[in-house]
């Protein structure tokens, strides 16, 4: 299936690409290091260096999104599904949730100004205090 996905994006099939890809079909939301993990147990040995060319490569033809929360200091990957979803970030232990858009006709993909850009992709990011970090909070009063 990657395989396909690699073809149909008139990309070569390399076993990094094919990899990362599977990596993140098994779990999204992902750094580096953690690709780069998973990436090794199935390539054996792999540089953190090709793993990042293959994440660019992935995301440049958009078979995966990369996003970076302000105030991290990692990027994040996943699988492009293209249904422009969003997410919701716990701002303490910085887990991540994917948000469905909330109104079907895609309102963010219509600013009111848009510079004469063709806007392409809206990145909506909601933060706030997960359900184990409220519940420590709590435990804290």
């Amino acid at each position: 299936m990657q395989a396909t996905k690699l073809r149909e994006s008139n990309l070569r099939v390399t076993a990094p690409r094919v990899a990362v890809l599977k990596a993140l079909a098994q779990r999204q939301h992902m750094d580096v290091e953690e690709i780069k993990g998973l990436v090794t147990k199935v390539l054996g040995k792999v540089s953190t260096q090709t793993v990042y060319t293959a994440l660019h490569t992935l995301s440049l033809h958009h078979l995966i999104r990369r996003f970076e929360p302000a105030g991290q200091n990692r990027a994040i990957y996943e699988l492009d599904t293209g249904d422009n979803h969003h997410h919701v970030v716990c701002r303490q232990c910085s887990s991540f949730e994917d948000v469905p858009c909330q109104v079907e006709t895609v309102p963010c993909m219509h600013p009111t100004i848009d510079h004469g850009y063709l806007i392409e992709r809206a990145e909506v990011l909601y933060w706030g205090l997960c359900p184990q970090c409220q519940n420590e909070i709590g435990q804290l009063d």
